[in-house]
């Protein structure tokens, strides 16, 4: 008998009371199979109970979650974490509360799954218990959020059509995040007050250089940028447009290059694959402002006084945008793929990933459908058996089960071909 026939649960949802928790618990309750056993965890039992009771209303036919009450406490997480086949971690800022949750899960080989932009943390994770993960058989996939699933599958998906479709690897991709609007939540703003704390700027910029995620060595860029693009951050690119900085275009980055690694050893791209992603602009004018102005806020976020002004500004942890107010947002990333082939002409292809929606929600979505591939779906086409893993490695089923949901992912030959 496997170790998830034993447990008690499927699923738990550590820190479902707070803003992303609570809208992954709404999108569970309303959209995962009636026969789930799972379980919404945390420190306060009236808060939960609370939130029982609002999901009764959004399905009152299902079995409801049961209540787990846990601190973060290396005896609890051990309780908590043996109780279940997976746990979905949203307590943030992870680099401050979330590495117990890591450890045990990684020690008793449980499935874990949150939603972090934070890259030197995932590193320090990777560092220390991707090697315990593949012991125990532990899938641990940080940053499946809109920080990274979105662009490590938009790549994966151009990728995947490169090789299916014509037999060849993958030379390049330029991602941008094409469109957004909405406000970051309370814990988003906290985690970007407070991980300088932890980590320093050089801690940051080591997490966040080319290949710092990759488990084996990364192929070195042919392609060299020019002086005036360093300094104003600003390139235009056909199909995509005018292209400047994006304050998550590193974070993605990491992401993507250690599915490259993870994937067939880099095979499954191709030996010279290269990945950067940008924001699409309007002009260089603005693209030059929003460069620099990145530039600013990432030294003034080094003073302790500057952090302070902005918290007492922004949305509290465990805060965010109402229902009503995030009902019109949307966010959408596009991709350019060159296919890797001896051609002066080689076939490129086009992707976007979108979703028409509250960012937060579709952090939801992505948690949980993620959780029903390791769950359900694996047998479908995932082979791997542990460690700390990316969005990619969950392939197809969860690309399937992301548009099921309602996110556009489309890839194809560009117009041109």
């Amino acid at each position: 008998m496997s170790p998830s026939q034993l447990r008690q649960y499927e699923l738990i949802l550590l820190g479902a009371s707070g803003y992303t928790g609570k809208l992954c618990a709404e999108y569970i309750a309303k959209n995962l199979p009636t026969d789930l056993k799972w379980a919404v965890a945390g420190r306060s039992s009236s808060k939960l109970s609370s939130l029982i009771h609002e999901l009764k209303s959004y399905h009152q036919d299902r079995a409801q979650p049961e209540v787990e009450i846990a601190t973060l406490s290396t005896e609890d997480l051990d309780i908590l974490t043996r109780s279940t086949t997976l746990l979905i971690n949203t307590i943030g800022p992870y680099h401050l509360y979330s590495s117990p949750v890591v450890e045990a899960c990684a020690k008793n080989g449980t499935h874990y799954l949150d939603v972090t932009g934070e890259s030197p943390w995932v590193l320090e994770m990777i560092e220390r218990y991707h090697a315990t993960a593949e012991k125990t058989g532990a899938i641990i996939i940080p940053e499946i959020g809109i920080e990274s699933a979105p662009s490590d599958m938009l790549t994966w998906s151009l990728a995947t059509f490169f090789r299916e479709k014509f037999s060849l690897g993958t030379e390049e991709i330029i991602g941008s995040l094409h469109r957004i609007n909405g406000r970051p939540s309370g814990g988003t703003m906290a985690t970007v007050l407070t991980i300088q704390d932890t980590y320093g700027l050089k801690g940051i910029a080591k997490a966040t250089r080319p290949w710092a995620m990759s488990s084996i060595h990364g192929p070195k860029p042919v392609k060299k940028t020019s002086f005036l693009t360093k300094l104003f951050g600003v390139r235009t690119v056909p199909g995509l447009g005018v292209l400047t900085t994006s304050i998550a275009g590193a974070t993605n980055r990491a992401i993507v290059q250690r599915s490259w690694s993870l994937l067939d050893q880099g095979k499954y791209y191709g030996s010279r694959f290269q990945y950067n992603e940008y924001a699409t602009v309007r002009n260089a004018v603005v693209g030059a402002m929003v460069h620099f102005a990145l530039i600013f806020g990432a030294v003034a976020l080094s003073f302790r006084p500057f952090r302070y002004l902005v918290q007492k500004l922004v949305y509290a942890p465990g805060e965010g945008d109402s229902k009503e107010n995030t009902r019109n947002e949307a966010i959408e990333w596009r991709a350019l793929a060159r296919a890797d082939e001896n051609s002066a002409s080689p076939k490129r292809a086009f992707g976007r990933f979108r979703w028409d929606g509250g960012h937060y929600y579709l952090t939801g979505l992505l948690l949980a459908e993620a959780a029903m591939v390791i769950l359900r779906d694996r047998k479908a086409g995932n082979a791997y058996t542990g460690g700390v893993l990316t969005p990619a490695t969950l392939g197809q089923p969860f690309v399937d089960r992301m548009r099921e949901a309602g996110v556009i992912l489309q890839v194809g030959l560009t117009s041109e071909q």
